[in-house]
């Protein structure tokens, strides 16, 4: 009886203590990007104008290229939330995934990617392309994907890793290294996102010819993502943390190109300020960054669409599974 005297205070000295553990290992949030790209500015202005600290939140960024290895990182618990396309949570839900992905912010309205030549074409028409090879990305993903929705909305004969088709797209080439092939004599075009694009031009190696962006239209085109288990235990994370992009969001929406330029610069260093002004006023041009983070039933229909229209889908995943808004309506503003 004695013992349990000093026992009990040891306990209460010791709970606050473990409680503060757990708090602080809860705020705790690694993201993996699908790409590291100033696609993603409002991620980035998010944790350099501190955001993410407002909301009590410690944030690390990994870059696991391709979709494929962000959903991974996701189902491994690498991470905690996934920034990628959501056709990645359609093929793991249609697969039987128990604990999918639900996605909960949309962050970019548009295609990102650009379309780069190697030859200069002043008055580029997609005519241009015929008969020549484009790297388009992984077989599947949706860089590749949005590539031949607008070629073959505009009517043109696409053949995926079939040179005899009138364009031909190779799928062969990994996300992460379709510049460095283009560069070394690959393909006859390439999709880039910002700034691999934007430098391919500046060490005279390709041509900016057309946004990918302009031609497909709207699309939910990146989402925050994450887990079916950790939106039941971590409610709370997931609402600090769409406050913080929320507020990211607002902040690309009402500055200039180089006012977002100078909040992101130290998260991409080997681009200058003009680079990176530069990259950031074209995506703004093409509305890249939507005024809401909803991610709306049409928008994800469409993207199916899109999936549907490249063969890589049978079966439509549904909406009210794999999205939510309840974080976006209880946003603080």
């Amino acid at each position: 009886m004695k013992n349990k005297k000093f026992i009990y205070p040891l306990l209460i000295l010791l709970t606050p203590l473990s409680l503060s553990a757990c708090s602080k290992n809860e705020n705790k949030i690694t993201i993996a990007e699908v790409t590291h790209s100033i696609f993603y500015a409002p991620m980035y202005v998010a944790i350099n104008e501190g955001f993410f600290k407002d909301e009590g939140l410690d944030v690390k960024i990994i870059t696991t290229p391709g979709a494929d290895k962000t959903m991974a990182a996701l189902l491994s618990k690498e991470a905690k939330i996934g920034l990628m396309g959501p056709e990645a949570s359609v093929y793991v839900y249609n697969n039987g995934q128990k604990n999918y992905a639900i996605n909960f912010a949309q962050l970019t309205q548009k295609d990102g990617s650009f379309l780069v030549s190697r030859d200069n074409y002043p008055n580029f028409t997609y005519d241009d392309l015929k008969g020549h090879t484009i790297i388009g990305g992984r077989k599947g993903g949706m860089p590749e994907m949005i590539l031949e929705y607008v070629l073959k909305n505009k009517g043109y004969e696409v053949g995926r890793d079939d040179p005899s088709k009138e364009i031909h797209i190779r799928t062969d080439i990994a996300f992460d290294v379709m510049g460095g092939a283009f560069s070394s004599g690959e393909g006859d075009f390439v999709t880039l996102f910002e700034p691999a694009a934007t430098q391919m031009e500046k060490l005279n190696l390709g041509h900016i010819v057309s946004s990918l962006g302009s031609e497909s239209g709207n699309i939910p085109y990146t989402c925050f993502s994450s887990l079916k288990s950790y939106h039941k235990s971590n409610p709370k994370q997931i609402q600090k943390f769409t406050n913080a992009i929320y507020k990211a969001l607002v902040y690309v929406n009402t500055n200039d190109a180089l006012t977002i330029a100078k909040s992101i610069q130290k998260s991409f260093t080997s681009s200058d300020l003009e680079e990176l002004t530069t990259v950031i006023s074209r995506y703004k041009s093409i509305e890249a960054w939507p005024t809401d983070l909803k991610l709306t039933k049409d928008s994800f229909d469409k993207l199916q669409e899109i999936v549907e229209l490249a063969g890589e889908l049978t079966k439509r995943a549904p909406y009210d599974k794999l999205v939510t808004n309840k974080y976006v309506d209880s946003i603080t503003k």
